[in-house]
Order: structure tokens, then C-alpha cells, then sequence
């Protein structure tokens, strides 16, 4: 047992240029979220799901990572800092990394295999801060997920993947909100407080008063130069 504990706190010094000893692993709250969840695990799959419960509430409170007690967890899986939250089905294979603020959310119950509804991370992928991955999809070995990205997708091994998977629904906001006014302003122009088309008009009016004296200006100094010219000649 206690040559599995070195090996674990090994496992995480080697991820995290910052402890400087083994000893300061032992204060993350990745580690001991872990452990309580190793706790809780053990207690779900003996059916005793209130005290799983239980103890993956109380690893909640002091860690503020919250792994559910039916999620399987491979060896040396490290959460650096916390706030991440795991769902019950899903699985993470060995030497995964997990940064914080990092959902493995679940979808429609329906959309998976046998009820499974959480994401599978196989052996040695990387997961960025705040990325988000959502339903049964399977991330390949040693892939890596950057920071805020969003995963609805199986993900091929090596692969690294970034950016948000957000698409347009496809519903113009005119079709459900049509009494909608921006701040409130009654007026033709959206988010113009007086009329809009008036003031644009007077503005071209401005502007072509304003060239056409710009010619004249222009037109007279060209005369001027050129009378100045053929007195210079006489």
C-alpha cells in the first residue's frame, strides 16, 4: 500500500513542476478527492449508495471537486487545483491529467449504450482548464483537450482539439421575441434615441455642402495661381 502511495505522489510531481516534495502533493485537493472518491467507490458497488453519498458529499465540501461514486478511475489520475465536477458513468483510464473547472457531463440517457451517458477518457489524455465534455463519447489515448474547449464528439488518439462546438440554433430572435424594443426605446431605429434615417439625411446634406465649398475653395485657388502665372510672363 504505502509503495502505491509513492508512486502515485510520483506520478503527480512529475506532472506539476510546482511541489518540491511529496509532501506538498499530499495537501491537493486532487489527491484527496481522489481518495475519498476511492472510498465512495468502493461503498457504491457494494450497494450501499446513501453512504457513497455520503462520503463523495463530504470529499465535495472539502475539496470542491465532485466525482460521482459510479465513475471508474484508472491509476495516477491527477486533478491539479479543483472545481471540476465527473459524472456517474463516466471512465478514465490511466495517467490522465485533469485541470481545473473541467466538466465530464452527461446527455440524454437515451443517446448512449446501456445507459451510459458520460464521456470515457482512455489512458494518458490531457484535459485543459475549463473544457467542457459532454455525453458518451470516447477521448483516444493520449489526446489533449485545451483550455475552454467543448468535446460532443469521440476524439481520434494524439488528436488535440480546441475551440467551442456551439452552433446557431437556427431561430431568428424576431420569431419568438417580436415585442422585444433594445433598451426599451420606442423609436424606428433600434437603439437610436432620436429618429435615426433623419439624422443620417442631415448629415449627407452637411457633407455635400461641405465638398461642394471645398471645390470652389480649390477651383479659385487654381485661378489664381494661373493669373499670377501670366502676369509673371508680361
Amino acid at each position: 500500500m504505502l509503495r502505491k502511495i509513492v508512486r502515485y505522489l510520483d506520478a503527480v510531481v512529475a506532472r506539476d513542476p510546482a511541489p518540491r516534495s511529496r509532501w506538498e502533493v499530499l495537501l491537493y485537493p486532487g489527491v484527496w478527492a481522489l481518495f475519498w472518491h476511492r472510498v465512495a467507490h468502493a461503498l457504491f458497488m457494494a450497494d450501499l449508495f446513501f453512504l457513497a453519498r455520503l462520503v463523495n458529499h463530504l470529499s465535495r465540501f472539502l475539496t470542491a471537486i465532485d466525482i460521482h461514486p459510479g465513475a471508474q478511475i484508472g491509476k495516477n489520475f491527477f486533478i491539479d487545483h479543483g472545481f471540476t465536477v465527473i459524472g456517474e458513468t463516466a471512465v478514465i483510464g490511466d495517467n490522465v491529467t485533469i485541470y481545473q473547472c473541467v466538466t465530464l457531463g452527461g446527455s440524454n440517457p437515451t443517446n448512449g449504450v446501456g445507459g451510459k451517458r458520460h464521456p470515457t477518457l482512455l489512458d494518458n489524455v490531457i484535459v485543459g482548464s475549463g473544457a467542457q465534455i459532454i455525453g458518451p463519447v470516447t477521448i483516444g489515448r493520449r489526446a489533449r483537450i485545451g483550455a475552454s474547449a467543448v468535446v460532443t464528439e469521440d476524439v481520434p488518439e494524439g488528436a488535440t482539439m480546441i475551440g467551442l462546438k456551439a452552433r446557431s440554433t437556427l431561430v431568428k430572435a424576431e420569431t419568438w421575441a417580436k415585442e422585444f424594443m433594445p433598451y426599451g426605446t420606442p423609436c424606428k431605429e433600434p437603439c437610436e434615441p432620436t429618429g435615426g434615417t433623419q439624422r443620417v439625411e442631415d448629415l449627407e446634406r452637411q457633407v455635400a455642402s461641405l465638398r461642394a465649398q471645398v471645390e470652389e475653395l480649390l477651383a479659385a485657388r487654381s485661378d489664381g495661381s494661373q493669373t499670377a502665372r501670366e502676369n509673371e510672363r508680361w
